[in-house]
Order: structure tokens, then C-alpha cells, then sequence
């Protein structure tokens, strides 16, 4: 009868100090047998054996990935959940701003005059040859397609209506709208996120200064100046622009257009489009702060919520053009 070896024992008496690093060596030298009563420590250092140890023996489970149907579920399940908190998170966020709003308005000296000021110059003023050549072409294109087609019928010179009705109801907004979700959404969630990635943020919190109040606020109130104007330009850029193809295309002069104009198209289409210009301003504002408020600590977290700024902003801009078209033309307007 074979007699048993004696089992190994460890002498670690003399050691003070054991890390979890020293602990997985010992284990892993040792071999598959180790049994942590084979050593002899400190009460500390066997403690903290005993649990590498037992993390050492245990094997990692392998997950398998949903296939089929049960994949399907489970991602629409997660999109609703991960809706929800969107929506959770898109609601705290507007009652904040609606608070230092409420706080501004008692008190106006709480607002930052100087950062609205150089914010409604970068978000306004230096938008405006983008926003004007755009709209400008875009009412070249309406007036050339107007025309065009007209023409079959002899009415071109309806063409003026779809141009002045087209521009000053529609494209003026949408346009100017659009434009700034890429340009003005995109780079308040990317100085934002930056300021959260340096942890600014967090340090003007710590200095008791409300980030709302100094960040979110001034790019709210500057959208909310600028963009009217802006509308504004890109009506008067777009009618330029139809008038440009009527006049070298149906040889339609600049006083009969605008007469036209005056006359078949009138002033309420313009105030329907202008009257559009405060939600837009406030949806580009909050969906650009807010996704940079969200940024996390790592550069690709600013990347994905820059993107997410823009994506959203614009379709937001569709969806809120569109409720604006039905709720009109059940006003009859």
C-alpha cells in the first residue's frame, strides 16, 4: 500500500505585508492542489489567500448571444427601456432649465449678458452667408421646378405664389432650422462635453455656480434672438432667389413679383413660418446641451453625443414642422 506525501506547507509568518498580486503568484505556483490551510500567516494574509483562491477556481461562464426572434425582442425590449430613461432624463433636464428660466425673469441681472452676446454672434451672425446662400438656391430650385411645370399649362405665372408660399411658410424655418442643428447643436454639445471631460463642470458646482445658469442658459437665450433673424434673412435670400430664375426664365420683373407677392401671397404666411422660430430655437438649444451634459469621461462618449446632438435635433425639427403643418391647416391659417 502506497503511503501519502505528505502535503506542502507555507511559511509566510514572516511576511508583513501581502497583495493580491503576491496572493495570485503563491496560488498559481502552487498548482491545481493549493489549499490555502497549507499556509501559515498572517490573519490578514490568509484571508485575502482564501479569496484569491477561491476566485482563481472559478471558471468565467461563456454567454451565448440571443439568435433569431429572442435577439429581437431583447433589443426592442432594451430600446423601450432605454427610451424611457431618454425621455426621464429629457424631462429633468427642461424642468431645470425651466427653473433658472423662472429665476432669470425675477431677477435679470442673473443673466449672463456678455456670454449671450458672443454666443448669439457665433450662432447668428457668423451663420448668416450659410443660411442666405442656401436659402437663396433653394428658392432658385422651387422657382425652376414652379416654372417648369407651369408652363405646361399656361399658369406660370402662378409661379410666383409657390415661390412666395414655399419660401415664406416652409423653407425659410426648415432651412435655417436645419442648418443650425448641424452647426450650433453639434458645437454646444461638443464645448459642453469638453468642459465635462476636464471635469469644469463638476468644479463650478463645487464653486456653487449653477452649470444651467452659466452654460445652458446663454446658448438657450442666444438661439432664442438669433434665429428669427436668421429666418428672416433666409426669407429674403429665397425670394431673391426666385426672383432670380422668374425674371431670367418667364421674364417676370422685380415689381410684378413682389406685387404678386404682396397682393396673392400676403403677410400671414410669413408670421405662420416666423412664429415657428422660438420652438426651434429651443428644441436646437436643449437637444445640443443636454447630450452634452450626458458626456462621459472618455473621448469617444463626446464623439457619440456630438453625433446623437445633430441626429436628433434635426429630426426633432422635421416632427415639429410637421405638427406645425397639421395644427395650421386644422386652424385654417
Amino acid at each position: 500500500m502506497l503511503e501519502r506525501e505528505p502535503a506542502q506547507r507555507f511559511d509566510l509568518t514572516g511576511v508583513e505585508r501581502l497583495d493580491t498580486a503576491g496572493a495570485f503568484a503563491l496560488v498559481r505556483a502552487a498548482g491545481d492542489g493549493f489549499d490555502p490551510e497549507q499556509v501559515t500567516a498572517r490573519p490578514e494574509s490568509e484571508r485575502l489567500i482564501g479569496l484569491v483562491t477561491e476566485a482563481a477556481r472559478k471558471k468565467p461562464k461563456v454567454k451565448r448571444e440571443p439568435r433569431g426572434w429572442h435577439e429581437m425582442t431583447v433589443r426592442i425590449g432594451k430600446g423601450v427601456v432605454s427610451t424611457g430613461y431618454d425621455a426621464f432624463d429629457t424631462l429633468v433636464f427642461a424642468g431645470h432649465l425651466l427653473i433658472v428660466f423662472g429665476k432669470s425673469l425675477v431677477n435679470p441681472a442673473r443673466i449672463r449678458w456678455a456670454s449671450v452676446f458672443s454666443l448669439a454672434e457665433r450662432a447668428g451672425l457668423d451663420a448668416i452667408p450659410i443660411v442666405a446662400t442656401t436659402s437663396f438656391f433653394i428658392g432658385a430650385v422651387v422657382g425652376l421646378l414652379g416654372a417648369n411645370m407651369l408652363r405646361e399649362f399656361g399658369a406660370q405665372v402662378f409661379a410666383v405664389e409657390l415661390i412666395g408660399i414655399a419660401v415664406l411658410r416652409e423653407f425659410n424655418i426648415l432651412i435655417t432650422a436645419i442648418l443650425l442643428a448641424g452647426r450650433s447643436a453639434s458645437a454646444f454639445a461638443a464645448e459642453i462635453g469638453s468642459m465635462k471631460m476636464n471635469q469644469e463642470v463638476d468644479a463650478m458646482r463645487v464653486l456653487g455656480v449653477d452649470p444651467f445658469e452659466a452654460l445652458v442658459f446663454p446658448r438657450f437665450m442666444a438661439l432664442l434672438v438669433t434665429i428669427p433673424l436668421l429666418t428672416f434673412v433666409a426669407t429674403l435670400a429665397g425670394l431673391v432667389g426666385g426672383l432670380a430664375v422668374t425674371w431670367s426664365v418667364l421674364d417676370i420683373g422685380p415689381n410684378f413679383f413682389f406685387q404678386r407677392i404682396l397682393e396673392y401671397v400676403g403677410p400671414t404666411h410669413f408670421w405662420v413660418g416666423l412664429s415657428k422660430a422660438p420652438v426651434m430655437a429651443a428644441v436646437i438649444a436643449g437637444v445640443g446641451c443636454r447630450q452634452g451634459m450626458e458626456v462621459g469621461g472618455d473621448v469617444e462618449s463626446l464623439g457619440r453625443r456630438v453625433t446623437a446632438a445633430v441626429v436628433h435635433a434635426i429630426f426633432a425639427i422635421i416632427m415639429i414642422d410637421a405638427a406645425f403643418a397639421l395644427l395650421y391647416m386644422e386652424l385654417d391659417i
